[in-house]
C-alpha cells in the first residue's frame, strides 16, 4: 500500500479536516482515506459506472396502456382522492 505525504496543506483547511475526523471518531488519516473513497473513484468503479449509464441508456420507458401517461399533478390529486 502507498504512502501518501501532503505539504502546505492552509491551517484553516487542516483545522476543517481535524475537526471532520474529530465528529466521526475517526483518525485524521482514516478520514482523509474516507474523503478520497468517496470522491476519488478508481479506474474499475469509473467503468462499472460508464457500464450503468450504457445500460440504462438502451432502456426503454413506455407506458404499457395506449393512453398517455398521466401528468404529475393529475397523480396526486388521484392519491388525494384515496
Amino acid at each position: 500500500m502507498a504512502t501518501l505525504y501532503v505539504e502546505n496543506v492552509p491551517d484553516d483547511r487542516y483545522e476543517a479536516l481535524r475537526e471532520r475526523a474529530r465528529r466521526r471518531h475517526r483518525s485524521l488519516a482514516a478520514e482523509i482515506l474516507s474523503l478520497l473513497e468517496e470522491h476519488v473513484p478508481t479506474k474499475k468503479e469509473l467503468k462499472a459506472r460508464q457500464d450503468a449509464v450504457q445500460r440504462l441508456g438502451k432502456l426503454k420507458f413506455t407506458s404499457r396502456s395506449s393512453e398517455p401517461m398521466p401528468s404529475s399533478l393529475e397523480m396526486i390529486r388521484e392519491d388525494r382522492e384515496r
